[in-house]
């Protein structure tokens, strides 16, 4: 039988799918580069014409992740206007959205260990995906002055921690289960409640 990742002529998507795969069903840190090449149908030696080792190919997969990442928040972001807190708001469910949607992505992006400055392509396209939040965050303090109105920077990082946080106890694995109330909602009250408490809401919307 042929090695499949010769017979259709793209020996590193093939490696990518199949490492994308091993780390959906067994975590970034539950595979080896063997079995990425088993999975891929090549042998292990063969991964080393496309990668350095398991952490540039957990690498790939998670810069790939955070450009559909950032797409996705983009996209929300944009369609939740004119209202700068809804806009703000559909990112947030746009985080959750892709954790439940793109697994393997967010464990290799948030899971696995890996620094985002690993190289400068993973830098960029994480640096991408936290300007979306920025972004909004700087739209939803323009009624605040200038000198009273603190970095958007630090509200959209405590936002992303939110979310964060909301996909890994009530969104992820087994602790889904058990989540109070519907993640979208911890989620949307936790966003009104912070914004709300640091005057970045107007108090009619």
């Amino acid at each position: 039988m042929p090695k499949q990742g010769y017979h259709h002529g793209n020996l590193r998507e093939a490696l990518i799918d199949a490492a994308l795969m091993l780390i959906e069903k067994q975590g970034p840190q539950g595979f080896t580069l063997s079995d990425a090449a088993k999975s891929a149908g090549v042998t292990p030696a063969a991964v080393y014409r496309h990668f350095a080792g398991r952490d540039d190919i957990i690498a790939e997969i998670a810069r790939r992740g955070f450009e559909i990442f950032a797409d996705l928040m983009d996209h929300a972001y944009k369609r939740g206007q004119p209202s700068a807190l809804a806009a703000f708001e559909a990112t947030g469910r746009a985080y959750l959205a892709f954790a439940r949607k793109f697994p393997g992505y967010y464990m290799a992006m948030f899971e696995s260990g890996i620094s985002l400055n690993a190289n400068p392509d993973l830098a960029r396209a994480s640096e991408r995906a936290r300007l979306v939040f920025t972004r909004a965050a700087e739209a939803l303090s323009q009624h605040i002055p200038v000198e009273k109105r603190p970095p958007a920077s630090m509200f959209s990082a405590h936002i992303w921690a939110m979310s964060h946080g909301v996909v890994e106890l009530f969104t992820r694995g087994a602790p889904g289960a058990r989540a109070p109330f519907p993640p979208e909602e911890l989620l949307e009250t936790g966003i009104g409640i912070y914004l709300r408490g640091l005057g970045l809401v107007p108090p009619d919307e």
